[in-house]
């Protein structure tokens, strides 16, 4: 890694924690650090699992439960108990901490009005488009890539949006039923694999591999990105991770069928090397056949 693109990153980062007050006991001229007023934030109106909360601010156990012991002994949150088995814990905001994050809101409203009223209208533009660049960086920058079985919720979810994208698209709909299956058995191993990509511990995509044990030659199947992470380049960053699994297989050709609808998809196939091929199956929803031969 080039050593003079990490002294970057981090004078960068010691810029930000100065500017944005991270290093203050008291956030926003309260009382209380910047990482309980997060965790205010995060807990939000409706309230947090709290295993949803370590993993999307990524804390571990032991100092989640510190953050939280405070607020509570402030009397800004409750810790309740609930689930079939009483396991599941949940925070909740009580009046006064809903009443303390809407004054952290308006505190960081006017904090950020301050940073850009101090510029002229052309570096509050730049700034602006710097940070959304920066943040979407970042955000490419926290997905995580990994096997998950097709049972499992995430997995469950991910194939669902995908089922449910491309009956929106397609000019016929699309009924899983009718197309050539990628069955839960058939996307575990040693059959195939499901990839599937998290972000702030949300499923944000998938793509499976129907891997023919003994053959050199495997299925791309269930490519999908939400909404929400799209301009991360996470669909391109799949493809490799399916690629890279595949060849570590012994796979030597990936194939994959595609509908026209989906040009974005199409486009990316192109620019990562697959060429378009005849028809090599019967699935009635493909327009266009591709497929690519992976190094040895």
């Amino acid at each position: 890694m080039d050593a003079t693109a990490i002294a970057r990153v981090r004078r960068f980062q010691r810029t930000v924690t100065q500017r944005i007050g991270a290093l203050d006991d008291a956030f926003m001229g309260r009382d209380r650090p910047l990482g309980q007023a997060r965790l205010l934030w995060e807990i939000g109106a409706e309230g947090s699992e709290l295993r949803v909360l370590r993993a999307r601010l990524e804390l571990d156990s032991g100092y989640l439960s510190r953050l939280l012991r405070a607020l509570e002994a402030d009397g800004l949150v409750v810790v309740e108990a609930g689930g079939p088995d009483g396991r599941v814990r949940t925070a909740r905001l009580t009046p006064a901490g809903a009443a303390e994050r809407a004054e952290l809101d308006r505190r960081s409203d006017e904090a950020a009005a301050s940073m850009l009223g101090r510029l002229s209208a052309g570096q509050r533009e730049r700034l602006v488009a710097a940070m959304s660049e920066v943040e979407r960086l970042f955000a490419a920058s926290m997905v995580e890539i990994g096997v998950l079985d097709p049972g499992q919720p995430a997995a469950r979810h991910c194939l669902t949006a995908y089922v449910a994208e491309l009956a929106r698209r397609f000019e016929s709909g699309f009924d899983p039923a009718r197309s050539l299956p990628a069955t839960d058995r058939e996307l575990r191993p040693p059959a195939g694999l499901l990839l599937v990509a998290t972000l702030r511990a949300e499923p944000v995509g998938c793509v499976a591999l129907k891997l023919h044990p003994g053959q050199e030659t495997a299925e791309l199947k269930r490519m999908w990105v939400a909404p929400s992470a799209r301009g991360l380049g996470l669909g391109r960053r799949l493809l490799a991770e399916a690629e890279s699994r595949a060849a570590g297989h012994g796979v030597r050709t990936l194939r994959l069928e595609t509908n026209r609808a989906l040009t974005e998809a199409i486009a990316l196939y192109r620019s990562s090397g697959y060429a378009e091929v005849p028809a090599f199956n019967d699935e009635r929803y493909a327009h266009h056949w591709f497929e690519k031969h992976l190094p040895a």
